[in-house]
């Protein structure tokens, strides 16, 4: 049987995250929500997602997320996992960190 598996969106500095976990519970923290067992893709690939590497390298070592009840916009359970993403909380677009080009001689 797989394991439940929950897309958890929430604020945070300005922007909205959306990050996919196996455990989610009321906290023993009064007024947080734990939120533990992160999955982020693994890609052995050429190809990498900067938005997933980047969110790998801020919670990737985190065991448990403790997230304040009013930061939280939704918590869903999915049947399967999509795209992690960090979204700017007044537009809704994408953040997305460019690709840093060399620079031209001068």
């Amino acid at each position: 049987m797989a394991k439940t598996l929950y897309k958890v969106t929430f604020l945070n500095a300005g922007k909205v995250y959306e990050l996919y976990a196996h455990q989610v519970a009321s906290g023993a923290l009064w007024g947080f929500t734990e939120v533990s067992e992160l999955v982020f893709d693994v890609h052995d690939g050429v190809v990498i997602d900067p938005t997933e590497e980047r969110l790998r390298d801020e919670f990737g070592n985190t065991r448990v997320l403790h997230l304040p009840m009013q930061s939280i916009v939704r918590i869903e359970e999915v049947a399967r996992k999509g795209q992690s993403a960090i979204r700017d909380a007044a537009t809704g677009e994408k953040v997305i960190t460019p690709f840093p080009l060399p620079s031209k001689p001068r």
